[in-house]
């Protein structure tokens, strides 16, 4: 069964053939998950098949390989380029009939799982020999019990390095400092990107290894913040602008009955890492914000000092911000191990479920139109409309 495929691949005789009305500009802001990613493939892929055009790319772990595929091709090779990279990475080592069932599903769903912890995935990363366990203290294979190399040979395979930095598509992607705990972004605005700033966003420890970029050694952002919003709301200056939020982990959910679904819950809320904290907070500062500029403009031009001028100019260019959030649904029979469960059928059906997701929200035309002045942030989310 193949992968869902639109009727193209995207744009092919320019960047971007569409752009939402009043000149905004649109951004793609991809969180961290793992096996989850496929759903940003399919995604991106309704994204094209509306002839969508992107000027601004954020990731974190997964989300930054996802758009590093995306940002490092033409548009016209864009989808091939996530299509080979995901049909590279999964496999189907479970084999043989079962009884329909979401018990039966759960089963191979966790045998999948344990056999990727076993061997690794093509492609993606291998188990280091020997094990870090009996390995010695500063030994290359001591801090990690995969080497993520198959994942560096793979980037420089599917990625042109030279159009990721070329400024068609800013890309920025999101790590932690090993040494100081610091969060950093990555940013082609303003430092040429390679493999090793893709990797260490997604240098997830203890199964990979920390990845050294200049003098310092970074492992994956998720470990403080799996959501690179807040780089984009905190750099768009005055450029109004349309954000594609597409989260892996659901913040809401059920309340666990077992202790599988304890599992799984506890990682849905500590990787769903503050989305909506992040887009309340800044919709509270827009707000505060508003009320300022109107405070100033009553106030004659003769009372205000030189610093209350600057401000006021600033406050009449507020960019207006519309986020459209994607949230993966997680099936019933995936559990904790649905971030690191990659069967070929698990990575096809979170493809279609980014397909499908995406189609439904561009229906909501009403969502992509540009709001009056003064609307400050506005979310959309298609699964709680």
């Amino acid at each position: 069964m193949d992968l869902p495929s639109s009727a193209s691949s995207g744009p092919s005789s320019a960047e971007a053939s569409w752009r939402p009305a009043g000149g905004r500009r649109t951004a793609l802001v991809l969180q961290g998950g793992g096996a989850l990613g496929a759903y940003q493939a399919g995604v991106y892929e309704a994204l094209a098949e509306a002839g969508l055009g992107l000027d601004w790319i954020a990731g974190v772990s997964i989300g930054a390989v996802n758009g590093a595929l995306i940002a490092g091709n033409a548009p016209e090779h864009r989808i091939s380029a996530l299509r080979t990279f995901w049909e590279r990475i999964t496999n189907e080592r479970i084999w043989g009939a079962l009884p329909d069932g979401d018990l039966f599903r759960q089963w191979r769903h966790e045998a999948s799982a344990l056999l990727t912890m076993m061997q690794g995935q093509p492609g993606f990363f291998a188990p280091n020999m020997p094990n870090p366990w009996f390995s010695l203290p500063g030994a290359k294979t001591a801090t990690a019990f995969y080497s993520s190399e198959p994942l560096r040979r793979t980037l420089r395979e599917l990625v042109d390095f030279d159009r990721l930095n070329d400024g068609r598509i800013r890309f920025s992607v999101g790590a932690v400092n090993v040494a100081t705990g610091n969060f950093a972004y990555f940013d082609s605005a303003h430092m040429r990107i390679t493999e090793d700033h893709i990797m260490a966003s997604g240098a997830l420890p203890p199964s990979l290894p920390m990845v050294r970029v200049g003098t310092d050694y970074f492992w994956d952002g998720g470990l403080v913040s799996n959501t690179p919003l807040q780089h984009l709301l905190e750099n768009i200056g005055d450029s109004n602008t349309l954000a594609f939020q597409v989260d892996l982990f659901s913040a809401r959910g059920l309340v666990p009955r077992s202790m599988p679904a304890v599992l799984s819950r506890e990682k849905d809320i500590r990787y769903s890492s503050r989305t909506r904290v992040v887009t309340d907070f800044y919709r509270r500062i827009r707000a505060l914000e508003m009320e300022l500029k109107r405070a100033l403009e009553q106030l004659p031009e003769d009372r205000l000092d030189a610093e209350q001028k600057k401000t006021r100019q600033r406050l009449e260019r507020l960019p207006e911000v519309v986020i459209l959030h994607l949230i993966y649904q997680q099936q019933v029979h995936e559990g904790q191990a649905k971030d690191y469960e990659f069967s070929t059928t698990a990575m096809r059906d979170h493809w279609r479920s980014g397909l499908e997701d995406t189609r439904a929200t561009l229906l909501h035309g009403n969502w992509l139109a540009m709001p009056p002045p003064g609307s400050g942030i506005q979310v959309h989310d298609v699964h709680r409309a």
